[in-house]
């Protein structure tokens, strides 16, 4: 049975952080020592990253709090909240982004009502609560309260394709089936000054965003799907255990992320990809470069730069990734699926034959997971409301002046 996503819409902040800015707020924190400043500016200014957006809106020098959490732009101090409340500010914060996003996959798919919806996947790794978000948007939205309703909580960057594999499966199972799954996450709520490297490299890193999608095995004759969801896989390399990790902490969730988490993306990159590329005879033996997109997690620079160099992949084929992490820094779970969106806007190709466009994708985790699938894109979104339209939404909803 062929399954379809039909809608791929996404949600951020609207409070825009400047990278150089928030460099230079971070390199200023009290405590740090010579390397630990050094580090700052290395790891910011190598980040490739532009531009963020965060669910926090105290990170803004402009914004004058009579009690500051987060920041104080008074002092220009970086504080250090507990774990309670970051999580609440991400109970409330998040759940927004959510509502939002799912709102617009809806609104972009009008041949789907709400009471078709038969499942419900939400993800997210930077915080919880109960009800969660799952519930929050039933109730928001007005789903049928039989929703089936399932949260993917704390799997990392690479959440999204077990969501989507978990939404295909619903559809095979159910040829009815209709399933919104859902992703955000506010990863800038757990940044902090340190002179640890991996928490710098997180601060310089992560961001917030959310992105939603409608997969169904419905076929709509006068509106064509966007992608066909073709096979997905999981491997775990043989290394990489400690190198990878999203733990709790007394002052918020902390991430390790070691610098040697390139170099085991580029060791095994080709043995992941074997058990997917495996799935389709027509892809067996062929070069990389050949297989037309590759939608691949932006969780570094460094990493892009491992991935292309060993795959030899084109400029042009890492650009949706390239400029995902240049406009919104790594979003954790929700940002493979900017990346898609991108390549959703792009025109679709003149072609002899009506078989659409393939998709290669992957994201990475703790573990070291990597997830792969493979994607047909069938149409093209065109320019809509969503937040990777262009750089002018970004510059319509950036204040006068930023933490970051």
């Amino acid at each position: 049975m062929t399954v379809y996503l039909r809608s791929l819409e996404t949600a951020v902040p609207p409070t825009v952080l400047i990278q150089t800015e928030a460099r230079d707020v971070f390199a200023a924190q009290p405590g740090l020592s010579r390397l630990g400043t050094r580090l700052v500016g290395t790891c910011f200014d190598s980040a490739a990253i532009d531009t963020r957006h965060t669910a926090v809106e105290e990170m803004t020098k402009d914004h004058r709090a009579e009690n500051p959490v987060f920041f104080d732009a008074g002092t220009g101090l970086l504080l250090s909240p507990s774990t309670k409340v970051r999580n609440d500010l991400f109970a409330t914060e998040a759940t927004k982004l959510f509502i939002e996003a799912a709102q617009k996959a809806l609104e972009a798919c009008p041949e789907i009502t709400l009471l078709d919806i038969t499942h419900l996947v939400t993800v997210s790794c930077t915080g919880f609560f109960n009800p969660g978000p799952d519930y929050k948007i039933v109730r928001a939205l007005g789903l049928n309260p039989a929703v089936q309703r399932y949260h993917l909580g704390f799997m990392g960057c690479y959440a999204a394709f077990p969501a989507l594999r978990a939404a295909k499966s619903f559809c095979e199972a159910d040829p009815d089936a209709v399933v919104l799954v859902v992703c955000a996450e506010l990863c800038s709520l757990h940044v902090r000054t340190s002179n640890d490297p991996d928490t710098i490299m997180g601060s310089a890193l992560f961001a917030d965003g959310a992105a939603a999608a409608i997969v169904t095995a419905r076929e709509f004759p006068d509106k064509p799907a966007l992608l066909r969801l073709d096979h997905f896989e999981t491997v775990l390399t043989p290394v990489g255990e400690e190198s990878m990790a999203w733990n709790i902490g007394d002052q918020g969730f902390e991430m390790v992320l070691g610098n040697y988490v390139p170099h085991i993306i580029d060791d095994h990159i080709i043995g992941a990809l074997e058990p997917l590329l495996s799935r389709d005879t027509s892809l067996q033996g062929l070069p990389y470069r050949d297989i037309r997109h590759w939608a691949i997690h932006p969780g570094g620079r460094s990493i892009l730069d491992k991935v292309q160099s060993r795959l030899d992949l084109s400029d042009e084929q890492l650009v949706p990734a390239r400029e995902t992490l240049r406009n919104y820094g790594n979003m954790s779970s929700a940002t493979v699926l900017f990346v898609l969106r991108r390549i959703l806007d792009l025109p679709s190709a003149e072609r002899a034959d009506d078989g659409g466009e393939r998709i290669c994708s992957m994201a990475f985790g703790p573990g070291l997971t990597v997830e792969t699938a493979l994607f047909t894109k069938i149409s093209s979104c065109g320019v809509g409301t969503t937040a990777l339209s262009g750089d002018a939404a970004t510059r319509s909803t950036q204040p006068e002046s930023a933490l970051a």
